[in-house]
């Protein structure tokens, strides 16, 4: 193997400049060219390669985002697109694929596997809802900017003896917003896991008043069924029998932008080097992930059909501590 290709996809994430510079610099020093390609498929199925060296990746780890940008690909989900992405890298005559990104960037790294293209998947979002590792690059600084924004809340929370509504990202799965609630203090948490009415979420808030609590803040992921706009018309409806005032903050994409943390740097530097050193040495069709400090390999087509299950054990300590 001479030269590898190395692209983001889906999601940004806070630690994707700091893989792509480890993926370069290690390509470097065993003697690989590295090719970037632009804006994750989209730029794959064009053809938009740029060579890379150690010098164009200097001053990136720091940063959040992707230096070589990132899209979705309606395109990419189709047999056409999929055959003309794996033409694309013959062209180069580039053997080697490193995807860094989630669950869908993932599921297009293992299409590309069954091709018989030779690519690693190196796991990359903030939701860390990939099996494999333990914390997926992005998310511990993702839930230092949540944490950050809870403690900030929660002064003018107490200040005005309010409720405060906190919405996380997280569409499918509720990391985010179940480790931000816990380490945060909520006094309730809703998730997409665990089915909960709004008048569960009340009683929570009303427990909390009735303990001597002067406020309250309820951590809820996007995608849990009674999202923070559901959970709004209905704390104003009830607004008098509850007998608490309601504020709703929405982090959204705030979640994203931040500068890596040094889990963040760390991981994803371990993970990028392992990347091309795998693909060196011809092991391909798996996907790199951190559990217990050490690189781990799962395969990609098993990972992507498996669900990561949240620890319940953290609801429920969430629960007690919440006291």
């Amino acid at each position: 193997m001479k030269r590898v290709a190395v692209l983001t996809s889906g999601g940004d994430a806070p630690g994707m400049n700091a893989a792509i510079r480890a993926v370069v610099r290690m390509g470097a020093s065993l003697g690989l060219e590295v090719f970037g390609v632009k804006h994750g498929y989209v730029g794959l199925i064009a053809g938009d390669f740029t060579r890379l060296g150690p010098r164009d990746v200097g001053g990136i780890i720091d940063q959040g985002g992707t230096v070589l940008g990132t899209s979705r690909s309606p395109q990419f989900l189709t047999e056409a697109g999929q055959a003309t992405a794996a033409r694309r890298l013959q062209e180069r005559d580039i053997t080697g694929l490193i995807v860094i990104g989630g669950n869908g960037s993932q599921r297009g790294a293992a299409a590309l596997s069954s091709r018989g293209v030779e690519v690693l998947g190196v796991a990359s979002t903030i939701d860390n809802d990939l099996p494999g590792s333990d914390a997926t690059i992005g998310s511990t600084t993702a839930l230092d900017v949540a944490l950050e924004a809870i403690d900030r809340l929660r002064v003018t929370a107490s200040a005005h003896g309010r409720v405060f509504l906190v919405e996380l990202m997280g569409r499918r799965c509720g990391y985010l917003a179940l480790v931000a609630g816990l380490t945060g203090g909520a006094e309730a948490i809703v998730i997409p896991e665990v089915e909960q009415c709004p008048e569960d979420i009340a009683t929570a808030v009303r427990a909390a008043y009735e303990r001597g609590k002067s406020h309250a803040i309820v951590v809820v992921a996007e995608g849990a069924v009674h999202n923070a706009d559901a959970l709004e018309r209905y704390f104003t409806a009830h607004h008098e029998r509850l007998g608490f005032e309601l504020r709703v903050t929405k982090l959204g994409h705030i979640q994203r932008g931040g500068a890596p943390c040094v889990f963040d740097r760390l991981s994803a530097s371990l993970l990028g080097a392992a990347a091309v050193e795998h693909l060196h040495a011809g092991v391909h069709g798996i996907l790199l992930g951190i559990v217990k400090g050490q690189v781990t390999s799962s395969s990609l087509a098993e990972v992507i059909d498996a669900p990561k299950p949240l620890d319940e054990r953290l609801m429920s300590l969430a629960r007690t501590l919440a006291q």
